[in-house]
This record gives C-alpha cells, sequence and structure tokens, in this order.
C-alpha cells in the first residue's frame, strides 16, 4: 500500500512539473528572444541560451520612445478599472438588494458585453469623431470603463449576494445609511472578491487591441498596438517584438503576485467571512 502511494505521488509530481515547464516554456522562450542577437534569433537549430545577454534589444525602446505606449496602456487599463469596479459595485449592490431593473436586468446587463467588439467599432468611431474623442485618453478611458461594467456587475452582484443580511441590518440599526453601510460592511467583506474582479477587468482593458487601434493615432498609442507596428510586409522586428512583450507583461505579473491571494479566492467564487 506504501509503495502504491509513493509511486501515485511520484506520477503525479512528474505530472505537475511537466505541466509547468509547458505553460513556462513560452514566458522563457520569450525572454530569450529579447536577450538574443540577430544571428541566434535566426539560428537553426534553435540556441536555446544566448551566448551573451543583450539589453540593447530593450535599450533601443527607450531611445525610440516606443516604451511610452507601455505607460499609456497602464494608465488606460488603471484608471478604467477604478472607475468600473466602483461604478459596477455600486450598480451590482443596487441590483442585489433593492431588485433594480426587475428579475432579468442582471442578465441583460451580462449580455451587452457579450456583443463582439467589431459589431460595434464602427459606430463607437464614428461617435468619437463627432465627439472629437478620437486618438484621446478620455475617450479611451470612457470606453473601457463602459465595456468592462457589464462584467463587473455581474460578478459583483454575486458576490453581493452572498454577504448576509443581518450584517447590513446590523449596521442600519446602529445609525449607519446605506452608503455607510456600502462602504463600511459590504466593501470591506467582499475585499478579496472585489480585488480579483479588478484584476481581471485590468486585464481585459490591457489586452484590448481593437478599440485601441481604431480610435487611436499617435498620442494614445496602446502597448498591443505598438507590438503589432513591428510585424512588417517584409520582415518582422523579432527582436523588438519580444523586448515589448517582455515590458508590456511585467504590469500584469506584478499585479497578480500581488494579489494572488484575493484571485484564488475570487475564481473559486468566494466565501462569506463571518
Amino acid at each position: 500500500m506504501r509503495a502504491d502511494r509513493g509511486l501515485g505521488l511520484a506520477l503525479r509530481l512528474v505530472a505537475a512539473i511537466a505541466v509547468t515547464l509547458f505553460f513556462l516554456f513560452p514566458i522563457y522562450w520569450l525572454f530569450m528572444i529579447s536577450s538574443k542577437t540577430p544571428e541566434e534569433i535566426f539560428a537553426y537549430p534553435p540556441v536555446w541560451w544566448p551566448s551573451s545577454l543583450q539589453t540593447g534589444n530593450c535599450a533601443v525602446l527607450f531611445e525610440d520612445g516606443d516604451v511610452w505606449t507601455v505607460w499609456n496602456s497602464l494608465v488606460l487599463a488603471s484608471t478604467s478599472t477604478v472607475l468600473a469596479t466602483v461604478l459596477g459595485s455600486m450598480a451590482a449592490y443596487s441590483i442585489a438588494r433593492f431588485g433594480t431593473g426587475r428579475k432579468h436586468y442582471a442578465n441583460w446587463v451580462i449580455s451587452n458585453r457579450m456583443i463582439p467588439p467589431i459589431a460595434i467599432v464602427f459606430p463607437v468611431f464614428r461617435l468619437f469623431v463627432k465627439l472629437r474623442w478620437v486618438d484621446t485618453c478620455h475617450g479611451l478611458i470612457v470606453l473601457y470603463t463602459a465595456f468592462n461594467l457589464p462584467y463587473v456587475i455581474w460578478m459583483m452582484r454575486g458576490y453581493v449576494q452572498d454577504v448576509p443580511l443581518e450584517l447590513e441590518e446590523a449596521a442600519l440599526v446602529d445609525g449607519c445609511t446605506r452608503w455607510q453601510v456600502l462602504w463600511r460592511v459590504v466593501f470591506p467583506v467582499v475585499r478579496g472578491d472585489l480585488f480579483a474582479t479588478a484584476v481581471f477587468t485590468f486585464v481585459f482593458a490591457w489586452n484590448d487591441f481593437l478599440f485601441a487601434l481604431v480610435l487611436s493615432r499617435s498620442q494614445v498609442v496602446t502597448f498591443p498596438v505598438q507590438v503589432a507596428h513591428y510585424f512588417g510586409s517584409q520582415s518582422n522586428f523579432w527582436a523588438k517584438i519580444a523586448a515589448m512583450s517582455v515590458l508590456g507583461t511585467l504590469p500584469i505579473f506584478v499585479v497578480v503576485a500581488t494579489l494572488q491571494r484575493f484571485l484564488v479566492r475570487g475564481i473559486s467564487l468566494g466565501a462569506v467571512e463571518g
């Protein structure tokens, strides 16, 4: 019995290591390409480890000013995430506690998030031309906020419904207003779920390509759009692509690593902390 258990544990461990290496290999290869010379990038058979780590590929991005596109994405994604999380949480509380919009309103809200971006990008472009919002930060922030609000509302509605009504009733008896109940009771209880929702909202805004491509020109070019510029009709700038991709993934790594414990709880749909 002990031998069988040991063998099963060893097999699970080997399988876990194999799966981990499988998913980590693209990240490793991306970092290696950003540190290789052009000869090593196109070498065959592939060079698994560069002879010397090159920093020039990243330095070129700073010299050309391309790195500012990462900053643009960070500003747009962060601001829209904060707005969508705050507004969506308040809307979710209204739906969960007061039945705003009646029975099927929440389903209608999330159905708006299911609309393919390609179906609305050109009407949005015409609207932005009228408002003179093309190639502006506030235009993309408003668009990202509106596009991610349904997701935040849907997720936070489920989390708010898990908060015991007794907690809110006790706060109301103690003299709290509804706003105070929301900020001092509900939000602290669903804090982990709120952060998890915010992380996914940030990732959605960060990875947007279509809206940023159509609605930006030169002032607010984002990281995904800038990466696409390195693909040419006759050649691709693989060193720049890899270096920019490394810089563009660092904020995501930082956010996920910082809020990892909230993500685990949010993915499992949370549990009420009494």
